[in-house]
């Protein structure tokens, strides 16, 4: 078991990030240790805050108060409002968090969301998203090969092999290098981050019932079903193509440990209906442990104390697992 605590990001302050942080305090601080890295000033009046000077005074402070690594993001919380101000102070934050993991000082790291449009305004932020900075920035910087989105809960793990593209692109971006590539990420991080000895993969075709033999497309029969072949042969245990209708139904997923997706929708429909308001984001592929809540800043309800602080708790507790997968 890794004694660290996991370092949290604020994520953007006019969003639910500081909203939802003390309810995962409250909820996880005799369960496990973490530490917040942003300005305590945001957070909720009723939220016990202990300011220390490094991570590891974090275990010692949890059960009393929110460890917090302080950070002065220069001007106040507006909630629903991003302040151009403190898109530095995010985009250095997430970098320092990264630092911390890297150097052995946390276990993982759990980000709050962010706000990329506020990042590229105020901050010159240029990559797409957190996924895209983390990778980045991994390695001290000299990035990490592949990196693949997994969205998990108790009852399902999906991987979308493309992710924020057009529907009508995804059949050009489906290649047997990128599907490859997919697949061996998601095999070895099964292994090394939630301790899967031997992992089942399913994997979905594109078209309706798979292709039906190429009377409802040719991608299956030209792409997916050989690169399968392949890695089958190398050992690894895979199903399909398998039409996707057929592959979230209890029994179903009994038969396998992770579902490989060629479509955004695809993936994450059957997992946001099965569990909504628990589904974390999980980074594969990058040398340290990384999750997320699978939701945005929610301007909407930001300082309202409406924010559901669900997604959070269960991405500490997955970091908190696959760090311990890691370390044993």
């Amino acid at each position: 078991m890794c004694a660290l605590p996991i370092a949290l990001t604020m994520g953007e302050p006019a969003g639910i990030g500081p909203d939802i942080t003390g309810p995962a305090w409250q909820c996880l601080r005799h369960e496990q240790s973490f530490f917040l890295i942003g300005d305590p000033a945001f957070l909720p009046g009723d939220v016990p805050v202990k300011v220390i000077s490094n991570p590891a005074e974090a275990t010692r402070v949890m059960p009393d108060a929110l460890p917090v690594l302080a950070r002065d993001f220069s001007t106040p919380r507006v909630p629903g409002t991003a302040q151009a101000s403190h898109a530095p102070h995010i985009i250095a934050s997430i970098h320092e968090a990264v630092v911390l993991v890297e150097t052995g000082q946390a276990a993982a790291l759990t980000t709050n969301p962010i706000n990329k449009k506020a990042l590229q305004d105020g901050g010159g932020f240029a990559y797409p998203g957190h996924t895209e900075f983390l990778a980045a920035l991994a390695n001290n910087g000299t990035g990490a090969d592949h990196v693949v989105m997994m969205l998990a809960c108790d009852a399902l793990k999906v991987v979308p092999a493309t992710i924020h593209i057009a529907l009508v692109d995804v059949p050009k971006a489906l290649t047997k290098e990128g599907l490859r590539a997919v697949i061996r990420t998601t095999h070895s991080a099964l292994r090394r981050d939630f301790g899967v000895k031997t992992p089942r993969i399913a994997v979905a075709g594109l078209n309706p019932h798979a292709g039906e033999g190429g009377a409802m497309g040719w991608e299956e029969i030209r792409v997916i079903a050989p690169l399968l072949d392949e890695l089958r042969v190398e050992g690894l245990e895979i199903a399909g193509p398998l039409p996707a209708d057929t592959m979230f139904h209890p029994q179903a997923r009994a038969r396998y440990d992770v579902a490989i997706c060629m479509y955004h929708d695809q993936a994450l429909i059957p997992i946001k209906t099965l569990d909504f308001a628990s589904g974390v984001n999980v980074t594969l592929g990058l040398p340290f442990v990384r999750t997320s809540p699978d939701h945005g800043t929610a301007f909407d309800i930001a300082g309202t104390d409406a924010a559901d602080p669900a997604s959070l708790i269960a991405a500490l507790r997955l970091a908190r697992l696959m760090a311990d997968a890691r370390s044993s």
